[in-house]
């Protein structure tokens, strides 16, 4: 979490109107205050879309504890000037980006899988069948 105040989106178009061209950091952005998602139940399996444009799928993290989906996200942007130009202007962002949520029952983390195209990671997460490890007890 961070400890500096975040930007609404009025006060961002009303700089941007007002000149935001000499406003803005030179380098990038403000990230994302959180990843989108959608989640869909479909039988057994929940389907999770996450967009996470610009990202190398190598810089992707997604761990999954019991019922808990944790995405993690690094967005690099390199300073590519040659000795004769100067960047002046840049407005892709850059650093990381989290998104955390708790599904309604645990996953079956052998049978998960993840894809990355297009800027979507699409998670197809089983849900774990219950142990069978409970029976009823006979009372003597």
């Amino acid at each position: 979490m961070s400890m500096f105040p975040t930007r609404n989106r009025l006060f961002d178009e009303l700089l941007d109107n007002l000149g935001g061209y000499y406003i803005k950091p030179l380098h990038g952005e403000a990230l994302p205050q959180s990843i989108k998602v959608d989640i869909e139940e479909i039988n057994d399996t929940y389907h999770i879309q996450a967009e996470l444009p610009g990202v190398k799928k190598e810089d992707i993290h997604v761990d999954i504890d019991g019922a808990v989906v944790s995405i993690k996200a690094e967005i690099m942007q390199k300073n590519a000037t040659g000795e004769d130009s100067r960047r002046l202007r840049s407005e892709r962002y850059y650093g990381s980006v989290s998104r955390r949520f708790e599904l309604p029952t645990d996953i079956d983390l052998e049978q998960a899988q993840a894809e990355y195209s297009d800027g979507v990671l699409h998670l197809v997460l089983p849900k774990r069948k219950p142990a069978e490890n409970s029976r009823k007890l006979t009372i003597k």
